[in-house]
């Protein structure tokens, strides 16, 4: 047993030690490191403590020799190693990061690490550069070139934030039950069938199905939001037309709030979301009926982020759909089990975004009325 190091902890630095493995993301080493010394402060040898932590012998004695000799941080941190200098300099990494950001060359889709250290040989004086040290200084500055993000970008006007506030004026309202706030949209979803049975887990193993699977068509999802209480409706549809949409308003008015005086309705700009939509489905009359108790709020063009349902689907496809369901009926039936589940468990949306917050994020891309007149 080496003893010419010898780890005594105080009870600060125990604490710290514990409080350092119980949590938190912190690098392997640094954790190995906090178990070698409160191993080696309870009196194991070192051979115990290379065994139990799964390090070397030369490992231990280093890190009971840093603790003795400096204190607990020096023992913790990464011992400098010795190594070449790096290759690129700061100006070179730099310029590096300037030629992933552009476009790249004609004929190619985007950026490789290959063709950005051919393209930096040319522009350096490196006789070459291997992809991995391209790698390594792009991962310093988060780029990937090889990946790119598909984001609506919504130009920002009178229209656009008028839209916004008039949404988010009520969802700060309070509730009320004669004047609801119904969030509405509609969401497709494949039906997805297994070609053979899956494998049930058992202890030790895990599920296992096959990696081939049957397309048996697809659905609609029309979901329905209370903005003010615990309640949502999700109706499975065949198709999304104009009539579809309209059926889901009467039932909106007839089934789900017969009582209330005025239904507001928040939806997006899909040209099956209109008025015109239920004259389509219903005679005049009975179309003009359902219209005089509803009150349509869009949401502006690239801005579904506003519509509160979306995060409701996005929970609706996490906890249930997140699977393989090749029948239409159950589908319906496992929807139904999700959607009682939920209601009765009390949750709701927690919006927290305002008119105000709105205005001071987005104060930028506020139309400035100052300059135009």
């Amino acid at each position: 047993m080496n003893i010419r190091y010898r780890v005594d902890l105080n009870e600060a630095e125990r604490n710290e030690l514990s409080a350092l493995l119980s949590g938190g993301k912190h690098a392997a080493r640094k954790l190995k490191r906090a178990q070698i010394l409160l191993a080696a402060d309870a009196g194991a040898s070192d051979e115990t403590i290379a065994s139990t932590v799964r390090v070397s012998g030369s490992t231990v004695y280093r890190t009971k020799r840093r603790f003795v000799e400096g204190n607990l941080e020096l023992a913790l941190k990464e011992e400098p190693r010795p190594g070449a200098a790096r290759k690129l300099t700061g100006k070179e990494t730099a310029l590096l990061v300037a030629t992933a950001c552009s476009n790249p060359p004609e004929g190619r889709k985007r950026w490789t690490l290959d063709l950005l250290a051919e393209e930096m040989v040319k522009l350096t004086e490196h006789e070459e550069l291997s992809r991995e040290t391209v790698r390594r200084r792009l991962a310093e500055d988060d780029l990937k070139p090889w990946r790119k993000d598909m984001w609506c970008i919504p130009q920002v006007d009178g229209a656009y934030v008028a839209r916004m506030e008039d949404v988010l004026d009520l969802y700060a309202e309070e509730a009320d039950q004669k004047r609801p706030v119904i969030c509405f949209d509609e969401s497709p979803t494949q039906l997805i069938g297994e070609v053979r049975l899956p494998i049930p887990a058992a202890p030790g193993r895990l599920e296992r199905y096959d990696c081939e699977y049957r397309r048996n068509g697809t659905a609609n999802l029309f979901v329905f939001l209370d903005a003010h209480k615990s309640w949502r409706h999700v109706k499975v549809t065949d198709h999304r037309t104009g009539k579809d949409f309209a059926h889901c308003m009467r039932d909106l008015v007839d089934t789900h709030y017969p009582d209330a005086d005025r239904i507001r309705v928040v939806l997006d700009n899909l040209s099956t979301h209109s008025c015109g939509a239920l004259y389509e489905a219903f005679p005049a009359p009975e179309a003009h009926r359902i219209l005089q108790r509803l009150e349509f709020h869009y949401t502006p063009k690239h801005a579904s982020w506003l519509n509160m349902v979306e995060i409701e689907i996005g929970v609706l496809r996490g906890q249930c759909l997140d699977r393989r369901i090749g029948e239409r009926d159950r589908l319906v039936s496992e929807i139904a089990a999700w959607q009682h589940q939920r209601n009765a468990s009390g949750a709701r949306i927690e919006w927290k975004f305002n008119t105000q917050k709105a205005r001071q994020k987005l104060a930028r891309a506020y139309p400035d009325a100052a300059k135009e007149s």
